[in-house]
């Protein structure tokens, strides 16, 4: 055998001396880097386009004069087919490669992006937001699975994870300012179209520097998973959304919300007979795991339901452009994400429990505030119940998800991954969903008692009915007293809504934060 020279022994331990290696070294870096570049790009538009959205609603009312119904749709047909798709996108990177995965999603993406912005009517922007949601759904899960692939190394991937996770954040925090300054200049359709130069050079990147990879060893996918996971919440969402307009006792409502359990049972009975179930069950007998991911998507449910109100709030009764209102919800995600980012810290010497626990108190105490607002309350009345939203939500979040990914295999943390964002985006959905419907009820009943005092036309009365934008329309078009009077009454019965619906949220909040209490363990429990 061939005796190594000194200082070629030398060059093996330190390798770091030998120009080559060291230039190899340098370019695997920067790949690296590249790499987590282009996939945090692709994240940020992602989370950008949620909070983006809320500020240009208003101006989509008026526009293509959507209802309040149609507004929760072009809301949740995205969230609904992207939480739908999650795990079964996971799947298929896995078996054909995450990079073609990504790559399609990002086409997806871009497509749908530019039909919603050119969309002529609500019922074509729902679709095209629909194709968005299925391109999201493509592209998140392989994010994170490239990620730990190109990172391999324990304290890189954790550094670059938590890049990764701030970009999430930013994307809720920049969201508003840069809608707002986009619908200042623009029209709305160009919060959506200021994803597809940027989806453009994500792909164009992607090409040249990303990785492909693939788990041999993955499940085949489950298609008819997939399908059960897309129909149980669309019925339930379509219910809960349309109750106010049809009546929550129609044979249409209560079929659609008893079919919408019928089909989740079901679902949950393949799950648990199949072979390759895209969701597996067994995850939810570790209470750390029912519990957190519980926790996180009720937190979720409050702070999308809460921001869904609280935009058209600012703008409509409170009289704030788009930019004004962005700059105006921003403190909200300034303060979630610094509060996330010592919750780590707070839960080193408090315990997971604690932390959520007062998190959950904090929203709950902060939606309990504003169902004291009234006609005459100004922003800063409101600012508090805000501080407090964003607090509880920081303190929330990243323990639920570290109890969510702590509870589950190493080998199943990809599972993991995607089960924890999929209660994230139905959490979302639910708090738009529920809480603008409750508003609806309240504000249709509302009105439905003063309009019976005045002779109006049939589409008149369904214009004032059908949101407070169209309102506000028909009260500028008519001027004088009348309009008014009818602006007035609009805006009394939109926040009497708007308190019905955060107080109920308040409610649900207090009593996830006792669940929480009781059942959420306070300290990671070693897998078996």
């Amino acid at each position: 055998m061939k005796r190594l020279r000194l200082h070629e022994t030398t060059a093996i331990f330190e390798g770091d001396r030998d120009p080559d290696l060291q230039d190899r070294d340098s370019k695997r870096r920067t790949r690296r880097g590249a790499t987590l570049l282009v996939l945090s790009l692709a994240v940020l538009i992602i989370n950008l386009d949620g909070t983006i959205l809320n500020v240009a609603l208003p101006s989509i009312v008026s526009s293509l004069h959507a209802s309040s119904s149609q507004l929760q749709w072009i809301v949740d047909a995205y969230v609904v087919v992207l939480a739908g798709l999650l795990l079964v996108a996971g799947s298929l990177g896995d078996h054909i490669g995450r990079k073609k995965v990504f790559l399609t999603g990002l086409a997806i993406f871009t497509i749908g992006s530019a039909a919603s912005a050119f969309s002529a009517s609500p019922i074509k922007l729902i679709l095209a937001r629909s194709l968005m949601g299925v391109g999201a759904a493509a592209i998140m899960p392989s994010t994170l699975s490239i990620l730990t692939n190109v990172y391999t190394a324990p304290q890189e991937r954790a550094r670059a994870i938590g890049l990764w996770s701030g970009t999430n954040g930013m994307g809720l925090a920049i969201g508003p300012v840069i809608g707002g300054w986009l619908l200042a200049h623009f029209w709305w359709g160009s919060v959506f179209l200021i994803n597809v130069p940027i989806a453009l050079v994500a792909g164009v990147a992607t090409v040249i520097v990303v990785p492909d990879s693939l788990n041999p060893d993955a499940k085949r996918p489950d298609p008819l998973g997939a399908v059960f996971s897309l129909l149980a919440p669309a019925l339930l969402l379509w219910g809960i959304i349309d109750a106010p307009m049809r009546g929550w006792g129609s044979p249409l409502i209560v079929g659609a919300l008893l079919i919408a359990l019928l089909i989740t049972a079901v679902l949950i009975l393949w799950e648990r007979r199949t072979s390759h179930p895209m969701l597996e069950l067994w995850f939810f007998r570790s209470r750390r795991f029912s519990v957190a991911v519980s926790g996180l998507a009720l937190t979720i449910f409050a702070l999308s339901g809460g921001l869904f109100l609280l935009t058209q709030y600012l703008q409509f009764c409170l009289g704030y452009s788009a930019l004004q209102t962005g700059l105006r919800i921003m403190p909200i995600a300034v303060i979630l994400l610094v509060a996330a980012s010592l919750s780590s810290l707070a839960v080193r010497f408090l315990g997971t429990k604690v932390v959520v626990f007062v998190g959950m108190v904090c929203i709950a105490t902060g939606l309990a505030m504003l169902g004291s607002t009234t006609i005459s309350s100004t922003y800063l009345d409101a600012l508090p119940s805000f501080i407090l939203m964003g607090v509880g939500s920081g303190l929330c979040v990243a323990p639920c998800t570290e109890s969510v990914m702590g509870s589950v295999p190493p080998e199943l943390s990809g599972v993991g991954s995607a089960t924890n964002s999929t209660a994230l985006q139905i959490g979302s959905a639910l708090g738009v969903a529920v809480l603008g419907s409750l508003l609806n009820t309240r504000y249709q009943d509302r009105l439905t008692e003063l309009l019976g005092r005045y002779s109006l036309p049939t589409p008149v009365r369904s214009t004032i009915q059908s949101s407070l934008g169209g309102a506000l329309e028909v009260a500028r078009r008519l001027g004088g007293g009348v309009g008014a009077q009818l602006g007035e009454a609009a805006k009394v019965s939109y926040i009497s809504g708007m308190v019905f619906a955060v107080s109920v949220g308040a409610v649900l909040s207090g009593i996830a934060a006792l669940v929480v209490l009781a059942l959420l363990p306070s300290k990671a429990q070693a897998h078996k």
